[in-house]
């Protein structure tokens, strides 16, 4: 498939998410530069509330969506403790809400390195692990009982950089599959008072870093020769990192 120029459409597009909007809607916008039925994917999904780095797949390159998918990711964002919500992030709605205990920098930064390893919780309510082949948000959404699916997260490193209550601020690396509002809400119950996500940003996703993401609309206003020749210099990139990955 070729786009202006007879230029390859084939490729990878690091994009920053804006908040608010859902990986489909990024997909959406990014099909409407390339020629009717040029295919477009990408290797991980982002809550509407978090922003940060999406990989985009285009044209032939979405076959390669399952070999790049499983690699290891860094978030960067804030928790707000003393409240649990349905969907484990802001956006859902309060179930409980406690006072908070003592709580400084160093034993929050203790706390968050405790959990370092592998960590064993249910996956939220509102994700899309399956049960008997429906997602479990259909199940919350329609209100009926979400059926409890054993996860396990694995924690590379997770640091507490911050604390002005009730946010704390803090940096996370682990494997894929991991769901930060999990870890959230863990570390809000290892304290006492319940925790859930207030902003989420993802920095990396295995070799590929947010610093040389664009924009959303960075993208979009590019002028067609400049994506074509960003989809090229792409390619030597993800040869690279489909090498390097075990």
């Amino acid at each position: 498939m070729t786009g202006a120029g007879g230029v390859p459409v084939a490729g990878m597009l690091l994009i920053d998410k804006p908040a608010g909007w859902t990986s489909h809607d990024c997909v959406a916008v990014l099909r409407k530069l390339f020629p009717r039925g040029t295919k477009v994917g990408h290797t991980g999904t982002l809550d509407p509330l978090a922003t940060g780095l999406l990989v985009a797949l285009i044209g032939p390159c979405t076959k390669l969506q399952a070999r790049l998918q499983g690699m290891d990711k860094t978030y960067s964002g804030t928790i707000r403790l003393g409240v649990k919500t349905d969907t484990g992030d802001i956006t859902g709605k309060t179930v409980e809400e406690k006072a908070l205990p003592a709580l400084d920098l160093a034993r929050l930064k203790a706390e968050c390195a405790a959990l370092v390893g592998t960590v064993d919780a249910p996956a939220p309510a509102y994700s899309a692990v399956k049960h008997q082949g429906r997602p479990l948000y259909e199940y919350a959404r329609k209100g009926l009982e979400v059926p409890v699916k054993a996860r396990q997260s694995v924690v590379h490193s997770w640091e507490a950089l911050s604390w002005d209550a009730p946010e704390l601020t803090h940096r996370l690396s682990c494997e894929s599959g991991t769901y930060v509002r999990t870890l959230a809400e863990v570390l809000g119950d290892k304290l006492g008072c319940g925790g859930t996500v207030s902003t989420l940003r993802r920095e990396s996703v295995g070799p590929f870093l947010l610093a040389d993401a664009l924009p959303l609309d960075g993208i979009r206003a590019l002028p067609a020769a400049e994506l074509a020749q960003r989809l090229l210099a792409s390619l030597p990139v993800l040869e690279k990192a489909l090498k390097a990955k075990p």
